[in-house]
């Protein structure tokens, strides 16, 4: 009887502390995200310093895209015509982001996602961890970033 409480106050805690992302949550994700971390199945972490290369959300009534940019010194970010397509799926077990290229399709799982923080994980247990990021002008040259 002890082990069976035990279990089930473990899965309560368990439930309790999984982030609930709502539909009005979804718009923190457009803009500019940079990895922070990897943490795989076994366990293991993947630290990243500093990135060449940022994840750039832009989503509108959940459709959106999702493309590699490359931050320059002055401000100013890379990119390219290449990007991914996204699609933001709600249910039971969580919400979805499904991404949709000519070569392949996958889904990642939304485990946190506030203003500055996003936690996505993968069917093979992979999460991934962002922060929100800003353009870098370490020039100083006074001029406005776009």
């Amino acid at each position: 009887m002890k082990k069976i409480t035990g279990v089930i106050i473990v899965f309560m805690l368990f439930i309790a502390c999984k982030q609930t992302i709502q539909q009005n949550d979804i718009t923190k994700i457009d803009g500019y995200w940079e990895i922070t971390k990897v943490t795989f199945d076994k366990g293991k972490d993947k630290d990243y310093g500093m990135n060449e290369t940022y994840d750039y959300f832009e989503i509108k009534d959940n459709k959106g895209i999702r493309k590699k940019v490359k931050p320059q010194l002055d401000g100013t970010y890379l990119v390219n015509d290449t990007y991914e397509n996204v699609l933001v799926r709600f249910s039971d077990e969580g919400v979805f982001l499904d991404y949709d290229t000519p070569y392949m399709k996958w889904s990642e799982e939304i485990i946190k996602l506030s203003d500055e923080e996003l936690v996505l994980i993968n069917k093979e247990k992979t999460e991934y961890h962002y922060k929100k990021t800003e353009a870098i002008n370490l020039l100083g040259d006074g001029k406005t970033i776009k």
